[in-house]
């Protein structure tokens, strides 16, 4: 059989990154470590519930320069979501496809979330007040 040259597939290698793309594929991310940071939430309840050795091992952890890693990023990725899911709601409704909208739509989710995110450490360390 001769070689046939066949058309790709759309893949990410050849598409020029756009706001649209990018918020998409984030909120799929977002969305995967939303689900790991609830284990990481779940595994500190249970280690309330288990008694003062499970909880200080639990504790240690989240308290270290990692855990509040962890935990900053998982305040993102829940606001993240959270500002990208009010747009998705807007798109159910049928309203914002314009592609200027979906820019701004798409920034500001970007944007909200990082100023949440900031705001609420911020207020939880004290910072600023």
């Amino acid at each position: 059989m001769a070689n046939v040259e066949r058309p790709l597939s759309p893949h990410l290698g050849i598409y020029k990154p756009q706001i649209t793309m990018v918020t998409s594929i984030t909120h799929r991310i977002t969305g995967v470590a939303l689900g790991g940071g609830t284990l990481l939430l779940a595994w500190w309840l249970i280690a309330i519930a288990a008694g003062p050795e499970a909880f200080e091992i639990a504790n240690g952890f989240i308290s270290s320069w990692f855990g509040q890693l962890i935990l900053f990023g998982f305040t993102w990725a829940l606001f993240y979501h959270l500002c990208n899911g009010i747009r998705h709601l807007f798109w159910d409704a049928g309203k914002g496809f314009e592609l200027p909208t979906m820019r701004k739509s798409g920034m500001a989710a970007i944007i909200m979330s990082v100023v949440l995110t900031l705001l609420t450490w911020g207020i939880s360390f004290g910072i600023g007040g």
